[in-house]
């Protein structure tokens, strides 16, 4: 079977939920192909007939994760209310609370070294996180909130400096919202909002 006649067959997707588990619990270090087969219940060949390689698996699994990141932010944001610097919070404090949660796959997402073309889709998903905080920060200069800043500019600290906190926590277990409230802070002081 061909790679494309595979894409929606139910042995792939249950190789998909394979590799994610096993990267939940154990990180990509995890997911290996014998693993994820043995965990599939098929022969380790029969992953590379539905995916052209082991980093396109995990290049799957990580846009997956990831979308379901950016539905929690955004939700997080929705309920925040309608103060753009609240949102903003609410944003990256959700961020930090889901990768703290389940830690070792926050360490996969963020820090774990990586195939360069899953660290390439790291990046790209890093800009796309990005430029929905440019977004709340365009509304919160619009509002008077905070004042003017190159916002492209934040966006990406606010995504590396909060990525950067995280990942002392996520390596030795330790933190929890101590950690929350220490990137809410974080977060007012660097776009220039009034401490709460």
């Amino acid at each position: 079977m061909s790679v494309a006649a595979g894409r929606a067959s139910p042995t792939r997707e249950r190789l998909l939920v394979a590799a994610r588990e096993l990267i939940e619990t154990g990180g990509y270090a995890s997911a290996s192909v014998v693993a994820i087969a043995e965990r599939t219940g098929v022969a380790a060949a029969t992953l590379y007939r539905h995916f052209p390689s082991k980093e396109e698996l995990f290049i799957e699994v990580f846009r997956d994760v990831c979308e379901g990141e950016v539905r929690a932010m955004q939700a997080a944001a929705d309920a925040a209310g309608p103060g753009a610097v609240e949102r903003l919070e609410a944003v990256l404090a959700t961020f930090a609370r889901r990768a703290l949660r389940n830690r070792p796959q926050a360490w996969a997402l963020l820090a774990e070294p990586v195939d360069p073309l899953v660290d390439a889709e790291r990046l790209a998903y890093r800009r796309r996180y990005a430029e929905a905080i440019e977004g709340e920060l365009r509304a919160a200069i619009d509002a008077g909130e905070i004042p003017r800043q190159d916002v492209v500019f934040t966006a990406a600290a606010l995504v590396g400096g909060c990525g950067e906190a995280l990942v002392g926590p996520l390596s030795s277990g330790a933190g929890g919202e101590d950690v929350v409230a220490s990137i809410r802070a974080f977060v007012r002081r660097a776009i220039g909002s009034e401490p709460r």
